[in-house]
């Protein structure tokens, strides 16, 4: 018999499978439950709902991505220092997470409620308020430059992480987000940056 918890994180695990493989995005409640290997009744003792699963998807790429940006923006590093840790970060997570990366595009809830496109907005806009305040950081300590907005420098740096992560699903996860990263950041800390 396994246990109710482990059971939970295998229905996860297999959903987040299955949106990396399945490159329409949609991934049905009896696909789901033949590839995990129940029935999918079994599917609605642990979520109420297909949304619920994409929910509880949701707040593993939160926890996931927040318990580390937090550690940053901790840190004593330089306001460039921790953009570009957040955004390495960000990618690197994408990476090694190619089915939650279609989930962070918007890409597999297509059709879904208007409730998980607002999740998932609301986490790109989490990630973008964190890089605002780092630049307005660097703003007081007179690290950005010359005239560079905080918020358009933020909303830039948002742009072009999606942007990666875009190119890596279109590439059915052959192009790794994080290739040729160092020299891109260089260019982006040039423009950014004194």
């Amino acid at each position: 018999m396994v246990k109710k918890g482990k059971r939970r994180e295998e229905i996860l695990q297999a959903l987040a499978r299955m949106l990396e493989n399945n490159t329409d995005g949609r991934v049905t409640t009896a696909a789901l439950a033949q590839e995990v290997g129940v029935s999918e009744a079994a599917l609605y003792r642990h979520f109420g709902s297909k949304g619920q699963m994409f929910e509880a998807l949701i707040e593993f790429i939160e926890e996931s991505l927040f318990s580390r940006v937090n550690r940053i923006l901790e840190s004593d590093d330089a306001a460039d220092d921790q953009c570009e840790q957040i955004l390495r970060l960000w990618l690197g997570f994408a990476g090694k997470n190619p089915g939650l990366a279609r989930l962070m595009l918007g890409e597999s809830i297509q059709g879904e409620s208007d409730n998980l496109k607002g999740r998932v907005n609301q986490l790109m806009e989490r990630l973008e308020t964190q890089l605002k305040q780092v630049l307005k950081q660097a703003r007081l300590q007179s690290r950005l430059s010359g005239d560079t907005d905080a918020v358009a420098g933020a909303n830039l740096l948002v742009a072009v992480v999606h942007g990666r992560i875009n190119q890596f699903s279109r590439s059915n996860f052959r192009t790794d987000p994080t290739e040729q990263w160092q020299a891109q950041w260089a260019i982006i800390q040039a423009g950014l940056f004194e």
